[in-house]
């Protein structure tokens, strides 16, 4: 038996699945069967009136700024029902906590009342404590999180991947004649996976790496001199962190002598923020990111219903939402196999385009490239249509 797989979003989210074949292997992956002819009642807030069970784990209650992200993913899950006619689904909005205990418990009362897929939760925390609840169950998460290390067969992250944009854009920049590059990269977790996935691409697409600087706030200044001596033998610079330091790294950069016309400035998809967008010193450099008309159509769709703007991050519920109703108009029992949502083609979002599960749990997306102008971004490179040839 085959089912297609590549799920297509049209206009403000009705969804169809087409464009791939995938074969069911005979150890599946099964929603769960209740043990009661009779449905559980579900506790606590219900989104949607279909027959299929999902559950949506929030930090509501976890500390810092969770519960506003929190009430933003809850509202963009609700626009997603909204926007896909017909979904057959009720969606369990569970309070995953912040932490793996709170996060186990409301995986297990999820999969009590009946979820047959679990999306979310945020944090790389809670995602370790929901993964051996819900594959136990037989129940595959669709996590928020952007940590690759939390994920695996049957338990997926939806997060924006550094490695995968960096992979992206070493592919752009070789293609442009770049062919030497250094990198100044902050300290820290997410330093450390982009330089890793800096040395991994950059041999993959046949770039030089010239040197790649560690920097501190105490230490800043001495890096990017460090490589601004070297400014002669670099065709490209790499800056991954977002606004709170990129600015300041392409200004000392021009200070130091680097001539950012010739010198090409690289960030990742922390560089998708009006932060960004507006600052003359970075004007020239790349980025990749989802094509932002599709988040801006998002967004006042979102504005209209909510009366405020949507973080970027609470697209990740909007698309899994509208992901899990289209696996179950269009895959039936299969809905939620590994096999289908690991499906190879992959899937098509009307606010982040297209993205694909792999067997261990990580995904891959299509990127588009734009360019820092000062004003608006400037499209270099659409983002692909379909993964044949990514």
């Amino acid at each position: 038996m085959t089912r297609r797989g590549a799920l297509a979003l049209i206009g403000g989210g009705a969804a169809a699945l087409a464009g791939c074949s995938p074969s069911v292997p005979s150890r599946s992956f099964s929603p769960v069967t209740p043990l009661s002819t009779q449905p559980i009642v579900p506790t606590g807030e219900t989104i949607g009136t279909g027959s299929v069970r999902v559950a949506l784990l929030l930090p509501r209650t976890a500390q810092g700024n969770a519960a506003s992200l929190a009430s933003s993913m809850r509202n963009a899950a609700d626009l997603g029902i909204r926007d896909f006619t017909g979904a057959d689904l009720t969606v369990l909005v569970k309070d995953s906590g912040g932490t793996p205990q709170t996060a186990a418990a409301a995986a297990t009362a999820a999969v009590s009342e009946g979820a047959e897929a679990i999306l979310g939760p945020v944090f790389a925390a809670e995602v370790r404590g929901v993964g051996p609840v819900a594959l136990q169950a037989n129940v595959p998460v669709l996590s928020f999180s952007s940590d690759p290390s939390v994920a695996s067969s049957g338990v997926y992250v939806m997060g924006f991947l550094v490695d995968d944009q960096v992979r992206q854009m070493m592919a752009q920049a070789s293609s442009a004649g770049l062919r030497s590059i250094a990198a100044i990269i902050s300290d820290g977790a997410y330093g450390t996976l982009a330089e890793a996935a800096l040395r991994q691409s950059a041999a993959r697409y046949g770039i030089r790496i010239v040197q790649v600087e560690r920097f501190t706030s105490a230490d800043l200044s001495a890096k990017v001199s460090a490589v601004a001596a070297n400014r002669a033998q670099i065709d490209a610079v790499f800056i991954p962190d977002g606004p709170g330091s990129a600015p300041q790294i392409a200004q000392a950069l021009q200070s130091a002598g680097v001539d950012t016309r010739r010198v090409r400035m690289i960030g990742s998809g922390q560089w998708n923020d009006p932060g960004i967008y507006g600052n003359a010193a970075l004007a020239g450099g790349w980025f990749p990111a989802p094509e932002i008309a599709g988040f801006q159509s998002f967004a006042s769709r979102y504005q209209a219903a909510f009366g405020s703007a949507p973080p970027l991050t609470a697209t990740l519920a909007y698309d899994a939402v509208v992901l899990a109703a289209g696996l179950v108009r269009a895959a039936g029992s299969q809905r939620f196999q590994r096999s289908v949502i690991a499906s190879p083609e992959g899937f098509i979002s009307g606010v982040n385009g297209l993205f694909r599960f792999n067997a261990d749990g990580t995904n891959d997306r299509g990127l588009a490239v734009y360019e820092v102008t000062g004003g608006a971004p400037r499209l270099v490179a659409p983002a692909p249509r379909a993964f044949t040839g990514f």
